[in-house]
């Protein structure tokens, strides 16, 4: 009789240190809520893909499954269900947890190997979304050090506890896109790309050192901002938070134009967000 099993892995949030990680500085992540859910039935003579959730377009989602499916060693066919409550596209990691969970649902549970399938199946990543997700606890993470699980200082897990999560829409460049414009700008010497990469990647200490979160999360979104990240609809969501006594970031890669996806705000009124017509996605109690 064939065996059906079943794996999950959760959405990432990055606290600090978007892009400053791809040049050998620190991060901090933790754990969503959200997670993917995968469960293998195997014994058919074809890959069956059956979605429940979040799946976006699904050419695409079935093309980039197809993607996992085809380096994940000895896989063989049967009806794959997902379900997956990760906003998509939108810095939350949705990818990455894809391919873990499904790895895992395949019997595949060594770090190392499923964090080869993810090099393949999601090239370019900083290593940070795989390191959070996989521990499914916050970590510090610098390349090329062994990703750390963390204890967060209290003001921190207090924030999270009462944060909520905005969606600012899509952007429309993908994140390996962001990166490598990124990375083209810091070579041909952008005068504002190295201060920016500095400011994010001291962030990290700064929060482990018990600095006041919120100068620490207003300074890393400046940063952001002189990136080039944050779009301008996100930039304004965050200034009317920002004079109503809160604070929030960009939690993902951002983006150009359209949204910059996700927003993490702390000490915000979700009615904000809602008159400026963002959906909220997670409001923590």
């Amino acid at each position: 009789m064939n065996e059906t099993l079943h794996a999950s892995a959760p959405g990432k949030i990055i606290l600090c240190g978007e892009y400053a990680v791809v040049f050998g500085h620190a991060g901090i992540a933790v754990p969503a809520k959200q997670q993917a859910e995968a469960i293998y039935e195997p014994g058919s003579n074809d890959w069956n893909l059956e979605w429940n959730g979040l799946s976006g377009d699904r050419t695409k989602a079935d093309a980039y499954v197809h993607k996992i499916l085809d380096v994940c060693p000895n896989a063989k066919p049967g009806i794959l269900h997902i379900h997956n409550t990760i906003p998509l596209g939108k810095g939350m990691g949705s990818s990455t947890a894809l391919t873990i969970a499904i790895a895992r649902a395949l019997g595949i549970h060594e770090r190392e190997q499923v964090l080869a399938i993810e090099n393949i199946a999601n090239p370019g990543n900083s290593g940070i979304d795989f390191a959070v997700i996989w521990e499914e606890k916050p970590v510090y993470f610098k390349k090329p050090a062994t990703p750390k699980q963390i204890d967060l200082p209290p003001a921190i897990i207090d924030a999270l506890q009462s944060a909520i999560l905005i969606d600012t829409g899509a952007p429309r460049e993908t994140t390996p896109e962001l990166v490598t414009w990124i990375t083209m700008r810091h070579v041909q010497g952008d005068k504002a790309i190295e201060p920016a990469i500095h400011a994010i990647g001291g962030c990290a200490q700064r929060m482990m050192n018990g600095e006041d979160f919120l100068t620490v999360i207003r300074e890393h979104h400046q940063a952001q901002i002189n990136l080039g990240v944050v779009s301008k609809k996100a930039q304004s969501l965050i200034k009317k938070i920002e004079q109503e006594g809160g604070y929030a970031k960009v939690i993902g890669a951002g983006g150009r134009t359209g949204g910059s996806g996700m927003v993490i705000a702390f000490g915000a009124d979700p009615k904000i967000a809602k008159a400026m017509d963002f959906e909220i996605v997670e409001k923590r109690e």
